[in-house]
């Protein structure tokens, strides 16, 4: 399908096989065609549509794309099934539902009556999030009265309400492909009930739980997700999964001294991807 020569590389190394992918984000990847996500098909050039038809596999082929191409019978990285779950709250409940996955009690509410229906549901406070679209916990509201109900529901025409846990940490887990490729705490902001490093969170890597790696392993392979983080926290005793992030970032990588780079590399050549 082409080569590539990248600086990190030697000349014997940088002659390569490379795969066909449209999203960026394997785009450092010395084995990885990246192609961009166009709006029109016909945006791309006439042999940039024939390595789609003729890849075996395709990586990253975004949202819109993953459904034309899993149509099509392509295999795609990540899954089709983690595709339909990207910044969905309300499908990845529903599932964790189905699976029986456990996790903190949730309930979705629609229509005009659904402040009436939250508060029999639950008391105050509780976390209110942007159910679709939302990321980096920007979306993640506590909710101490019906003020704060309120504008959180000016905001979002339909309501997903989460019981309140007093948490100060979470364990964050990535799954790649079918295993765990790395695991740490995020510990939150003094004062913020949110663990995300966006907002201000720190990482640590001390003494993750075997029971976290687990359980988040079980719940990728259980709802088909193999490109996945996993956040968990520990409650009374128990582990809860709390959501499913399929554009995680890096930091926890670099934090670990982990190459993602040289990563996605490796299992991609070893098949693992």
């Amino acid at each position: 399908m082409g080569v590539a020569v990248n600086p990190r590389y030697t000349s014997r190394e940088c002659i390569v096989t490379q795969v066909i992918a449209l999203e960026h984000r394997l785009r450092h990847c010395r084995n990885v065609r990246t192609l961009g996500v166009r709006s029109n098909l016909w945006d791309y050039a006439a042999d940039e549509i024939q390595a789609i038809r003729k890849a075996a596999k395709i990586y990253y082929p975004s949202v819109f794309y993953a459904d034309l191409l899993d149509a099509m019978g392509k295999d795609l990285f990540p899954s089709y099934h983690t595709y339909k779950c990207v910044q969905d709250k309300i499908k990845q409940t529903a599932l964790f539902d189905l699976l029986e996955i456990p996790h903190p009690f949730t309930r979705v509410f629609y229509g005009k009556r659904q402040a009436e229906k939250i508060l029999r549901s639950f008391a105050f406070p509780f976390i209110a999030k942007i159910p679709r679209g939302s990321a980096l916990g920007r979306g993640v509201f506590l909710i101490h009265d019906e003020e704060a109900l309120s504008a959180y529901m000016h905001q979002s025409p339909v309501s997903y309400i989460q019981e309140y846990l007093a948490l100060d940490r979470d364990i964050r887990v990535v799954v790649i492909g079918d295993r765990v490729v790395h695991a740490y705490w995020r510990l939150a902001a003094e004062g913020e009930h949110r663990s995300n490093v966006a907002l201000g969170g720190t990482i640590s890597l001390e003494n993750v739980p075997e029971e976290a790696r687990q359980l988040a392993l079980y719940t990728a392979r259980a709802c088909g997700w193999n490109d996945v983080g996993i956040d968990i926290c520990t409650h009374q005793g128990r582990y809860l999964v709390l959501e499913a992030n399929m554009k995680y970032g890096k930091e926890g990588f670099r934090r670990a001294g982990i190459d993602y780079v040289k990563l996605m590399e490796d299992l991609i050549e070893d098949g693992a991807i």
